[in-house]
C-alpha cells in the first residue's frame, strides 16, 4: 500500500485558520508535521483508532476549502479535520485513507492504478469508485455475519474481492438505489449575467466567477464554450482568458462603444468576445424555419419599437435600444431571458462535478448532440416548402381533398356473410365454408339426446370412483395441523426443547457458523461450473480446499460432543455433510469425464 506525504492544513474547528504543515501517512499511523518548529499542533495517530472518514462537497458556487475529517467516533464525535490546497490533492488523501481503513475493518478495496484481475465473476473492470467502495464498506459495518465471511474467504485468500461481491450484487443495488437519483440542474437565476462590483476607491472592477457560474456561462453562450477549448491553455491561461471575458463584458454593460471598436482593434482575443455569438446565430436560423411560415416575423420585429428613439425596455438604469448597424454584441432582455430558460428547461448535460473548468468544458462538450447532417436539412427544407405551399393556396380554387374509394354492392347479402363466417373460422383450424357446415348440423332433439348420453356415460365410468377418499383425506389433514400446533406450542414455551437449544452455546455458534461458509462455498462452487477458465478451475480448487477443512472440524465435533448431546449434533451435521458430499461427487465425476475424454486436468 506504501505511504503518502503531502501538504495540508490542521484544524480544530471548521472557522479554524488551521496550521500548515506536512501530513504523512502509512498503513499504520498518521503523522503531521507543522511548519512552524515552535507549534504544537504535532499528530502521532494509529489508524486502528480511526472508526470512519468524511468529506465536503466543492461544487464551485461559493468558496469553500476541500476538507477531509477523519473521525475516531461516529456517534461521541472528535477527530482530526485537514483542509488541502485543491480538491484533487484531498481526493487522493481520501482514497489513501478508505484503502487503509478498509483493510483494518475487513475489506481492501484495489489501489487506483492496480492492474485487474480477470475474473469470470466479474462484470466490469474492478477500478471501483468511492460511491460503491462507499456502499461495500457500508454493508460491512451493518451486516456482522457478513464481515465474518468477508474476513474468512476474502482476506484468507480463498474468493477474491470481486467474486464474493459478484453473488451480492442485490445488495449493493439496493443500497445504491437508497440514494437520491435527482440530478441538480441550474438555478433559475440568471447566473451568467455577470455583475461587476467596484469598491468605491479606486477605479478597479472585480468580477467573481464560480465554477457554477462558468458552467452556465458556458450552457448559455457557446461560443465562449467553444473558445475556452481552442485557446486555453494553448494561446492563453485560464486567468487571461476569463479577464479578457470580463473586460467584454464590462464594454457591453457600460455601452462604450468607441472604447470596445477601439480596443477590439487591437487584441483579437477580446474582439472574439465582443461579437456576436454564430452559433446561437445559426440555431435561430434552424428554429425559425420550423416556424408557421405565415407568421410575419420582421413585422413583428418592428411593431415592438425597440429600433425607435425613446422606446425600449428599462434595463440597468437605462433604455435598452437595438442597433442595427452596430457589430458589437447586443443581446436584448427578451433573449437573454428566453435562452436562459432554454438552458434551465434543457437541464445539465453532464453529471461532472468538478472545481476543473476544463474538465467540466470538455465533459459539456461530449454531451452536446451533432449538428443535423445535410440530408435532415434537405428534409427539412422540403417540408417547409410543403407547409408553405399548402399555407397559401387558395382553398376555393383547390378541389377536394377526399381519398378514392371502390363502391360496395351487395347483390346477395346471404351468401355475403356466409362467405365472411367461412374466413373467420379458417384460421381455427376449418376448411369448410359456412354453407356445408350448416348442412352436417344435428336438429336440436338430436343434440340433446347427445349430450345427456355424455353426462350418463361420465357418471357411471368416473365419477363413482372418487380420486381420492374424502374421510382420508380429512383425517391426514388434522393430524398433519395437530402436529404443527403442537410443534410451535412447545417452541415458543421453552426454546429449549428445540434441537439447537440442547446444545451448548458454543457448539450451538460454531455449527451456525460452519453453516453459513458451507452455504457460500457452494454458492460458488455450483456457479463455477462447467469449468471453462483456468481462473474458474483455480476457484474451484480453492473452495475444495476450503470445504475439505469445514468437513474435517464438523467430524471434530461430531466425535468430541458429549455422549448426552452427540446425537443432536448428528443430526444437526448430517446434512451439511450430504451438501459437502454432492458437491465432492460432482466433481469427482468431472474428472473422471476429463480423464477418459484425454483432456487436461482442468477440463479445458
Amino acid at each position: 500500500m506504501g505511504t503518502m506525504t503531502i501538504g495540508a492544513k490542521y484544524k480544530t474547528t471548521v472557522r479554524d485558520p488551521g496550521t500548515t504543515g506536512i501530513l504523512r501517512m502509512n498503513e499504520d499511523k498518521l503523522t503531521f508535521t507543522p511548519n512552524d518548529p515552535r507549534s504544537l499542533m504535532k499528530l502521532n495517530v494509529d489508524f486502528r483508532t480511526i472508526k470512519g472518514h468524511k468529506f465536503n462537497k466543492v461544487d464551485g458556487s461559493k468558496p469553500t476549502p476541500p476538507l477531509l475529517n477523519l473521525s475516531k467516533d461516529s456517534d461521541k464525535g472528535g477527530g482530526y479535520m485537514f483542509e488541502f490546497d485543491n480538491v484533487g490533492n484531498r481526493d487522493s488523501c481520501r482514497d489513501f485513507v478508505a484503502r487503509v481503513l478498509g483493510k483494518h475493518q475487513g475489506i481492501v478495496p484495489p489501489r487506483p492504478n492496480a492492474a485487474p484481475e480477470k475474473s469470470v465473476a466479474s462484470t466490469g473492470p474492478d477500478q471501483l469508485s468511492s460511491a460503491e467502495m462507499e456502499r461495500r464498506m457500508k454493508l460491512l459495518r451493518e451486516d456482522s455475519e457478513l464481515q465474518k465471511l468477508h474476513k474468512k474467504f476474502v482476506l484468507g485468500n480463498i474468493l477474491q474481492e470481486s467474486e464474493f461481491w459478484a453473488t451480492r450484487k442485490n445488495l449493493l443495488d439496493d443500497e445504491a438505489s437508497k440514494a437520491s437519483k435527482q440530478k441538480p440542474g441550474f438555478k433559475s437565476a440568471m447566473l451568467a449575467d455577470v455583475r461587476p462590483s467596484a469598491d468605491g476607491q479606486t477605479n478597479k472592477v472585480t468580477f467573481s466567477l464560480t465554477t457554477e457560474i462558468i458552467h452556465q456561462i458556458f450552457a448559455e453562450k457557446p461560443a465562449v464554450h467553444r473558445a475556452f477549448l481552442d485557446y486555453v491553455p494553448k494561446k492563453l491561461s485560464e486567468k487571461d482568458f476569463w479577464t479578457k471575458y470580463c473586460r467584454a463584458e464590462y464594454l457591453l454593460r457600460t455601452k462604450n462603444t468607441l472604447a470596445a471598436k477601439a480596443e477590439a482593434a487591437e487584441d483579437e482575443e477580446l474582439a472574439m468576445f465582443l461579437k456576436n455569438d454564430d452559433i446561437l446565430a445559426k440555431e435561430a436560423k434552424l428554429k425559425i424555419k420550423r416556424v408557421d411560415p405565415t407568421l410575419d416575423m420582421e413585422a413583428d420585429a418592428g411593431d415592438d419599437y425597440i429600433h425607435l428613439a425613446d422606446h425600449g425596455i428599462l434595463r440597468d438604469g437605462s433604455r435598452e435600444t437595438v442597433d442595427a448597424d452596430s457589430e458589437l454584441a447586443r443581446r436584448t432582455l427578451s433573449q437573454d431571458l428566453n435562452r436562459h430558460a432554454a438552458v434551465v428547461l434543457e437541464g445539465r448535460s453532464t453529471d461532472v462535478e468538478s472545481t476543473d473548468t476544463k474538465t467540466v468544458a470538455e465533459a459539456l462538450a461530449r454531451s452536446k448532440k451533432e449538428p443535423p447532417s445535410s440530408s435532415v436539412s434537405e428534409d427539412t427544407s422540403h417540408e417547409r416548402s410543403l407547409k408553405v405551399a399548402r399555407m397559401t393556396e387558395i382553398e376555393d380554387l383547390q378541389a377536394p381533398r377526399s381519398l378514392p374509394y371502390a363502391p360496395l354492392c351487395i347483390k346477395d347479402p346471404r351468401e355475403y356473410f356466409d362467405s365472411q363466417q367461412a374466413n373467420a373460422l379458417r384460421p381455427l383450424g376449418g376448411s369448410n365454408d359456412g354453407r356445408k357446415a350448416r348442412s352436417c348440423s344435428l336438429s336440436t332433439d338430436d343434440a340433446f339426446r347427445h349430450l345427456m348420453d355424455q353426462i350418463s356415460l361420465i357418471k357411471d365410468n368416473k365419477l363413482n370412483i372418487p380420486v381420492l377418499q374424502s374421510d382420508v383425506a380429512l383425517k391426514v389433514l388434522n393430524e398433519l395441523n395437530e402436529g404443527i400446533s403442537r410443534s410451535r406450542r412447545l417452541n415458543l414455551k421453552n426454546p429449549q426443547d428445540s434441537l439447537l437449544g440442547h446444545l451448548p452455546h458454543r457448539t450451538r455458534d460454531e455449527l451456525m457458523d460452519h453453516w453459513t461458509a458451507i452455504q457460500e462455498l457452494l454458492r460458488h462452487f455450483w456457479s463455477s461450473y462447467p469449468i471453462t477458465t483456468t481462473v474458474l478451475y483455480n476457484k474451484v480448487q480453492r473452495v475444495k480446499d476450503a470445504m475439505t477443512q469445514i468437513y474435517q472440524k464438523l467430524q471434530d465435533i461430531k466425535e468430541s460432543a458429549q455422549p448426552d448431546v452427540r446425537h443432536e449434533i448428528s443430526q444437526l451435521v448430517k446434512p451439511m455433510t450430504q451438501a459437502l458430499d454432492a458437491a465432492f461427487n460432482h466433481d469427482l465425476e468431472q474428472q473422471q469425464k476429463s480423464s477418459k475424454a484425454g483432456n487436461r486436468p482442468n477440463g479445458l
